[in-house]
């Protein structure tokens, strides 16, 4: 086993399933503990036990609204209490919505905007408050999205909320740098998971086809990004 996480406490959110799961089940084979949050109990379960049977006893389902400022605060305060340390941070959790612009609705817009970035954002202060305390260095990372920086129809508020995740990276870098806090956006493209493939079950076909190697992206090639 890679052991370079070792003794390392990581948080991801939206790691029931898709990129946030094989993040968290990569963390916590190289050595890592792993808070797994989902926003359901039941996902979240299952999937830290799925990676415990890879990398026993290191991972703990923490399920809880991502876009709560008041679950954010908790799940940095549970990685404390049960560690009494936070090293690393996945701001995954994540929401897409198909709409036309003439059409789409307050509640849609909100719902995005309160978990690609007030969760973002909140959940980085939070982190980075007690990254601070720390005498290690502190590692986080935020999902933003290919779709944030190249237009696509129907897809307005949501490449909204992921150009400004690359902005809010790229800004923080000054800030948190000086006390010895890394942080970085990744931006994936179209990738295969069971939610997209749940939502489209043509989405393999029609994505793949905008890539020029024809291929379209796993969970696994955006872990070993991350």
């Amino acid at each position: 086993m890679n052991t370079r996480f070792q003794q390392k406490v990581a948080i991801v959110t939206g790691a029931g399933s898709g990129i946030g799961f094989e993040i968290a089940r990569q963390l916590a084979c190289e050595g890592a503990v792993v808070l797994l949050n989902d926003l359901h109990e039941t996902v979240a379960e299952e999937a830290a036990a799925k990676i415990n049977t890879e990398a026993p006893s290191s991972c703990v389902p923490l399920a809880g609204d991502a876009s709560s400022v008041a679950f954010i605060n908790s799940l940095v305060a549970k990685s404390v209490e049960l560690y009494g340390q936070l090293d690393l941070v996945v701001a995954n959790a994540g929401i897409t919505y198909f709409g036309d612009f003439f059409q789409f609705q307050e509640e849609e817009f909100v719902k995005i905007m309160d978990l690609n970035l007030k969760g973002t954002f909140f959940l980085t202060q939070a982190a980075a408050c007690q990254m601070r305390k720390q005498t290690t260095d502190g590692r986080i990372l935020l999902m933003s999205s290919t779709i944030g920086s190249r237009a696509y129809p129907y897809l307005t508020a949501y490449s909204m909320s992921k150009a400004a995740i690359s902005m809010m990276a790229r800004s923080l870098v000054l800030e948190l740098s000086p006390h010895n806090i890394a942080i970085n956006a990744i931006a994936p493209g179209a990738t295969l998971t069971e939610r997209t493939q749940l939502e489209d079950p043509a989405y393999e076909a029609v994505w793949s086809q905008l890539n020029p190697n024809g291929k379209i992206g796993r969970p696994g090639d955006i872990a070993d990004a991350a």
